[in-house]
């Protein structure tokens, strides 16, 4: 795969990324669904911090958090440009661009989305709002996509969670998201192909 498809396939994923997530931003109110099939619905939330909602602590948390991304940006970027400059396969290169489209389209929400939206709470948020949210670095990341495959209690015989109330699959992503964990399952399901050479 050559480098000019690589960048294409990354302003794709960024562009249907940032899309989804400025329209859901701009229609939907925090908390807000939409149920398109018993399974699966479009539910809008906001995530503070790391994967499944997980936060660094304390002041500097959120800075912290957004700069360790930026650096690990320039990292896969290196590994993108290495690898296709070593004529590595192309599922690689290909995963390794979805890893990049993703890390890209969460980073821009982390930078940029405190200073561009007001506050999503009983109301829709404005873009380039004369009072938004947050600072530079303090932005929350837009996640929609929710699959509430089963739903229900558990029986009581089951160890550990027997007789409580369980959903499979209750995290909430986006594409960015999606994009990274399919990147991950192509590596791992695909690893000799891959990793060919």
């Amino acid at each position: 795969m050559t480098l000019r498809n690589s960048y294409l396939l990354i302003l794709l994923l960024l562009i249907v990324d940032q899309w989804s997530k400025l329209y859901v931003k701009t229609h939907f109110f925090l908390g807000e669904d939409v149920e398109v099939f018993s399974w699966f619905k479009i539910l809008f939330v906001e995530n503070e911090g790391m994967a499944l909602g997980a936060k660094l602590p304390g002041q500097y948390g959120k800075v912290l958090l957004t700069s360790f991304r930026i650096v690990a940006v320039f990292g896969i970027g290196y590994w993108m440009h290495d690898s296709i400059k070593r004529k590595s396969s192309n599922l690689l290169v290909i995963a390794i661009a979805m890893i990049l489209a993703g890390a890209l389209g969460n980073i821009l929400d982390s930078i940029f989305y405190g200073i561009l939206f007001d506050h999503s709470n009983h109301q829709v948020a404005t873009l380039f709002s004369a009072e938004p949210y947050g600072t530079l670095l303090h932005g929350k990341v837009v996640d929609m996509f929710y699959f509430p495959l089963w739903e229900g209690v558990l029986p009581e015989w089951l160890p550990i969670w027997g007789g409580r109330y369980f959903t499979f699959f209750e995290y909430v992503f986006n594409v960015a998201d999606a994009a990274i964990s399919c990147a991950v399952a192509i590596l791992l399901l695909f690893n000799k192909r891959a990793f060919a050479k």
